[in-house]
């Protein structure tokens, strides 16, 4: 270990500083006085807490994060290792498979908060903090952080973080909202602007269809997984309709906006707008598969993330040929706006090293550490001032605009049993785009279940 390597070097020297000093002059005159026997204390004292301080193995902090993620997140990890000795982040690469990550981490989460010794640093999705906090797996981090600091964050981003009582148990580390991703070329092109409402998609997709050859209007994720309900809450805000309001429990699945709204999908797919043949169909896409089809220049519209545009702009037929905005289709009379899917670093409960996972997350949320994880990801600041950022705008020109979308975000139902509601609702919403209920009878069923899971009879 190059700790033991300095520290073996040091001692012999601390130890030959103190057989010259007690030659001295000074520790003559003092040691007939007694009191070199305190000096001397100390000073072995100093050099022992030198010496365990330079030997002593760093505090190792686990950070899991998607496999794919791995590559974007070296540089920062790196700068802090480098910059605090006695503390190391070590990265856990979890597998992303089908777009599973979310899923797949919490249940790890759920395992892993029983034991004595759970990870200290919580790489948290927006939608798990209810359920953390109410089972007790977080530390409150209310008193680790002041009102102005707090006030550098997006609000939007930072109330997720809260527990019922205003506690704060998260901080976020980067946002997220849903993205419409389009053909710039070929819209210029047909003297097309991007579609503001749903009959706009639907118009322009077949007219391009028709006019340019270009196979697919319109990709989206439409998987019995996660994405599905983030998806969907993006339609059903553009309708006008509601899935849970978190502070009375009211269920809006069986509404005529939630209704209008899984038309509106099953309409992409009976109308030939979105793919809907054997494995290629929307119904088995993940985030990859859409963002591959789109890839293949077969499509006019993506619906994805932000850390989309760098994959999209690596791609040679699409470099400089697509647009991006945020998620904001609705009907006249409603407004439509993107799913808010940030994520954030808590400190669990049980941690072993609190304060170091308080560096750690103080770190990697400072302006210097956002920035460079932006630069590297694509992913959207949590910090209001980076989004006028010089640096980061000159790369992603786009995110001028989208602080306000972020403060505008549509949001999941921030409730402990969001888990379960949101399996209830990607269950029946795949029976109703697989045509084996009707959009009545799979959206009364999912509210039915719902109300039974919320206890609201």
């Amino acid at each position: 270990m190059r700790n033991s390597r300095i520290g073996n070097h040091l001692l012999p020297k601390l130890q030959e500083f103190l057989q010259q000093f007690a030659e001295t002059r000074i520790f003559k005159l003092l040691a007939g006085r007694r009191i070199w026997i305190w000096i001397l204390l100390a000073l072995s004292q100093i050099s022992f807490l030198v010496f365990l301080s330079i030997t002593w193995p760093p505090v190792i902090l686990k950070l899991r994060v998607s496999e794919v993620d791995i590559p974007y997140w070296s540089s920062s990890i790196a700068n802090f290792n480098k910059n605090h000795r006695g503390i190391k982040i070590r990265l856990i690469p979890e597998a992303n498979t089908r777009g599973n990550f979310t899923e797949d981490l919490q249940r790890f989460y759920d395992i892993k908060f029983r034991d004595e010794d759970p990870d200290d640093l919580i790489y948290m999705d927006i939608i798990w903090v209810r359920k953390f906090t109410k089972k007790g797996w977080l530390l409150n981090l209310s008193d680790k952080i002041s009102p102005a600091d707090l006030a550098e964050f997006s609000q939007a981003d930072i109330n997720t973080g809260l527990a019922p009582g205003g506690q704060l148990y998260r901080i976020p580390l980067r946002s997220d909202i849903g993205m419409f991703y389009y053909r710039k070329d070929l819209l210029d092109q047909a003297r097309y602007k991007p579609p503001e409402t749903f009959e706009q998609l639907i118009k322009i997709s077949k007219a391009l269809q028709h006019n340019t050859g270009v196979k697919w209007g319109y990709l989206w994720q439409g998987r019995e997984y996660e994405g599905l309900s983030a998806m969907f809450v993006e339609v059903l805000q553009g309708h006008g309709g509601f899935w849970i309001q978190p502070d009375t429990l009211k269920v809006g699945l069986d509404r005529p906006e939630a209704i209008a709204a899984v038309k509106f999908l099953l309409r992409t797919i009976d109308e030939n707008i979105s793919p809907h043949k054997g494995r290629d169909s929307v119904l088995f896409y993940s985030e990859q598969e859409s963002l591959d089809a789109f890839a293949k220049g077969d499509a006019l519209f993506l619906r994805g993330w932000p850390d989309m545009w760098n994959k999209v702009n690596a791609i040679p037929l699409l470099r400089g040929n697509v647009g991006v905005q945020p998620m904001r289709m609705h009907v006249p009379g409603s407004k439509g706006g993107g799913c808010n899917g940030s994520w954030g670093l808590g400190i669990a409960k049980k941690s072993k090293h609190p304060q170091a996972a308080w560096e750690a997350i103080k770190y990697l949320t400072s302006p210097e550490a956002q920035r460079q994880l932006i630069l590297d990801t694509g992913f959207l600041p949590i910090r209001k001032s980076l989004f006028e950022d010089g640096s980061i705008l000159k790369k992603y020109p786009y995110f001028k605009e989208l602080a306000k979308a972020v403060e505008a975000s549509v949001l999941r139902p921030a409730i402990p049993q969001y888990g379960e509601a949101s399996e209830i609702l990607q269950r029946y919403l795949h029976l109703a785009l697989r045509k084996q209920l009707s959009p009545k009878e799979a959206m009364a069923e999912a509210a039915i279940e719902t109300r039974q899971l919320l206890g609201r009879h």
